[in-house]
């Protein structure tokens, strides 16, 4: 048997992002084993260009032992040495590892992030209620409970956790308010709170209870659980590739294909002219002239994207929603809990229509008294504080709950008398049902109703109805508390071209005080699920790629709609399971950092994929002439590196292009940085560093490798 009690938690402290984690030897050293097992055919096929690179790499491999066994074969009139083809296919295997390697050093950090996640989990004991909600209608002020393993708790099992225990289970607050370390989920240390009865009221197992004793109802089953998804998903397991991943993955096939045709035509040609080429030349040429650059690094640079996504505490389900985020142009934030604290104070009742300052304060405290958000207790202990007395509720009395629909909540007592709390449409309309206000009374609720919506507060108009009458006893003055720093974020958004919209349900008055304290560029009053939805559609009907950030359950069919929609952490179960991220810290203004690490996905992408073509019309300068200048000596007015041989010049191109690939995976995993520009500016830089850069680095690097090639005898 045991006692619910409750006492209040302690204030705590912002939590910051972590800092992105470095390329090191280490890593490399642990992705080797991986990157080895991804050389297997069946899964390189998935990656045609670098599939390419593996069946030249084994065909060169097969005729280097031939070569061993019989001797060289010849190629226009001279034998080629073993040792150029063992080289050559020494460095296509390099290659194609190093390709692998750059995937496997992505995954990688990802694992990492998993095992210190599934260390997490551990089976503890859970302290089951019995019959919770039997003893809840019964006004039980003891419950009996059990203990259970905690892989044993079924979903919508009841669960009571005491300070210094760990969560069983993700779950709900039904009762209580605790501080409750998330640093196993989040990484920061400063603790967070979590109360029943709002937005703010989900849990995570494996996270620690600091202070006090809470009531969660379980919303998952094991195996099924908020960490187990984010260990799937930071280990790559749930990865799909995005359509323009697939898109560049088809133009990398084709551009082989085409290679695949010309390297083939390319020996009869030779044989016309007197100068057959031999097969271990022909797959160099074809490696060096298909873009495998961008081919090795593809995927990397998608798996680095969601990476460094974790790294600032945002969980992404798709990579799909981090390109999303790249190109978002309207951001769309519920107000409370996201732009604003979340927990509104009553601050002040204001009587109309001649009503008692007492009168008004007992009404509202009663129409709150079954409200267990931080705002109704907040009205009840303001009318306690200034003296008054609300009675509690009677057992009989019907408890009117809010809804997003009707906008008010209240109390239906025995005696008849019906009073109502809540925005003020809603109440004036529910009002007007059975008496119309005069133009006097509507004046002076509309002033008062003004005035506070200036201030930047919340009106809650307070009306009763006795013996069929209603009349309207005043307002309640609700503060809301702005989140700092949220103009000078919002103005980045501007400068990257995305709009902000704050949706509330509050009154227009309201919404825009808050919405020039903030510094959104438009809001939306009074909004219902429904009208958030039909404002998403609207702007993706216009050709927008919509964001949505929320914490409630109102919120989850906008998260759902969205192309990305980012739930927040403390919000409730159903928003997190609607959005496509997760952000940990439940900071609404991170969506600046996802939208930059989207921007920059792309932009990587773009860079790599420009130096990467370039890369190959380098190459394919230094090969060409040097293989036929003796047959057409046109060709060597080409030749500009001047090369020291064929044979150097093939070798030295093949090691140049695996030892591009290795010399970028650091970009390819931290990202090209991000600068707020518009397109052309983008493309003008992008063509100048990576397409300029992309021409003249092979020729530096050929050349050089070329110089220590030829000390190597036979070259």
């Amino acid at each position: 048997m045991s006692t619910l009690t409750e006492r209040p938690a302690p204030a705590v402290a912002p939590m910051a992002p972590r800092g992105p984690r470095r390329w090191s030897a280490r890593q490399v050293v642990d992705a080797l084993p991986g990157a080895v097992r991804k050389l297997d055919p069946r899964r390189m096929w998935r990656t045609p260009v670098m599939f390419v690179v593996e069946v030249g790499a084994a065909l060169t491999t097969l005729i280097a032992i031939v070569q061993l066994v019989s001797g060289p074969q010849p190629s226009g009139g001279s034998p080629m040495p073993v040792s150029f083809t063992a080289g050559i296919t020494a460095w296509l295997w390099a290659t194609v590892l190093f390709a692998t390697l750059a995937e496997s050093v992505a995954e990688g950090r990802g694992k990492a992030q998993a095992e210190s996640l599934r260390a997490t989990r551990s089976s503890t004991t859970a302290t089951v209620v019995v019959d919770y909600d039997a003893a809840l209608d019964a006004a039980a002020t003891r419950v009996t409970t059990r203990a259970v393993a905690s892989a044993e708790l079924q979903l919508g099992d009841t669960v009571v956790v005491t300070a210094g225990e760990l969560i069983p289970g993700d779950g709900d607050i039904v009762w209580g308010i605790a501080s409750v370390d998330e640093s196993a989920i989040t990484g920061e240390s400063a603790p967070v709170i979590r109360e029943s009865g709002g937005d703010r009221s989900a849990v995570t197992g494996g996270t620690r209870v600091l202070s006090d004793r809470i009531v969660v109802r379980i919303t998952s089953t094991p195996g099924q659980t908020f960490v187990d998804r984010m260990i799937a998903l930071v280990e790559g397991a749930s990865r799909q590739k995005t359509p323009n991943e697939t898109a560049l993955d088809i133009l990398l096939a084709t551009l082989s294909i085409v290679f695949v045709v010309v390297v083939l035509a390319l020996n009869p040609m030779a044989s016309y002219a007197g100068a057959p080429v031999s097969v271990p030349v022909l797959v160099a040429l074809l490696v060096c002239l298909i873009p495998t650059t961008i081919g090795a690094l593809l995927s990397a640079i998608g798996i680095a994207g969601m990476d460094r996504l974790v790294q600032h505490n945002v969980l992404a389900m798709s990579g799909r929603a981090v390109e999303a985020a790249g190109d978002v142009t309207t951001l769309l934030l519920d107000k409370t809990g996201t732009i604003t604290y979340g927990n509104r104070r009553a601050a002040e009742f204001v009587p109309v229509g001649g009503t008692d300052a007492a009168e008004l304060a007992v009404a509202a405290g009663v129409a709150s008294s079954s409200d267990p958000t931080p705002e109704g207790t907040s009205v009840v202990e303001l009318a306690a504080a200034l003296g008054h007395t609300v009675p509690p509720a009677p057992s009989a009395a019907v408890v009117v709950p809010f809804t997003a629909q009707t906008r008010m909540s209240g109390l239906d007592l025995p005696d008849g008398r019906q009073v109502r709390k809540g925005a003020g449409s809603a109440v004036l309309g529910w009002v007007t049902e059975t008496d119309a206000l005069d133009t006097v009374g509507r004046a002076e609720i509309d002033d008062a109703v003004a005035r506070i919506s200036r201030a930047g507060g919340t009106p809650l108009v307070v009306a009763e109805r006795v013996g069929g009458r209603s009349r309207v006893l005043g307002v309640i003055h609700l503060k809301d508390v702005v989140k700092e720093g949220l103009s000078e974020r919002f103005s980045e958004l501007r400068a990257m071209g995305i709009r902000t919209v704050m949706v509330t349900g509050d009154n227009p008055l309201t919404a825009a005080a808050i919405a020039r304290e903030a510094g959104v560029d438009d809001f939306l009053a009074e909004a219902t699920p429904e009208q958030k939805l039909a404002l998403i559609r609207r702007e993706q009907e216009g050709g927008h790629l919509v964001a949505m950030t929320g914490d409630g359950t109102n919120d989850a069919p906008a998260l759902a709609q969205a192309d990305v929609g980012v739930a927040m952490n403390t919000g409730t179960s159903a928003a997190k399971e609607a959005g496509n991220m997760v952000d940990l810290d439940s900071d609404p203004t991170k969506l600046i950092d996802i939208v930059r690490i989207g921007k920059q996905l792309l932009i990587t992408r773009g860079s790599l994929t420009t130096f990467s073509i370039a890369n190959d019309v380098a190459k394919y300068f230094a090969i060409i002439p040097a293989m036929f200048a003796g047959v057409f000596p046109g060709l060597e007015a080409l030749d500009l590196m001047r090369l020291s041989s064929p044979a150097s010049a093939i070798l030295s191109a093949i090691v140049f292009n695996a030892l591009v690939i290795i010399a970028l995976i650091p970009l390819a995993l931290r990202g090209v940085r991000y600068r707020a520009a518009d397109a052309s500016s983008i493309l003008g830089r992008n063509l100048l560093v990576y397409g300029l850069g992309g021409l003249i680095a092979p020729f530096v690097g050929i050349k050089l490798i070329d110089l220590v090639v030829s000390l190597i005898p036979g070259f």
